[in-house]
């Protein structure tokens, strides 16, 4: 299992989701980030989601 980072922000920049996650790869992240996403309701505000190696899986601005 991999740890990756979910991130998502206010629009003025004020950060309200700063977890870590477990994914066995890339593309099961993916989909777990944007599930957690949309039970949190925030699938619409600025978002990333990034792999341990820093690669962005994820982003809404």
């Amino acid at each position: 299992m991999k740890t990756y980072k979910l991130t998502a922000f206010e629009a003025n920049g004020e950060k309200i989701l700063d977890e870590s996650f477990q994914a066995e790869d890339d593309a099961s992240a993916k989909k777990l980030g944007e599930q957690l996403l949309s039970e949190k309701n925030l699938l619409e505000h600025t978002h990333r989601c990034t792999s341990p190696g820093g690669k962005l899986l994820l982003f809404h601005s």
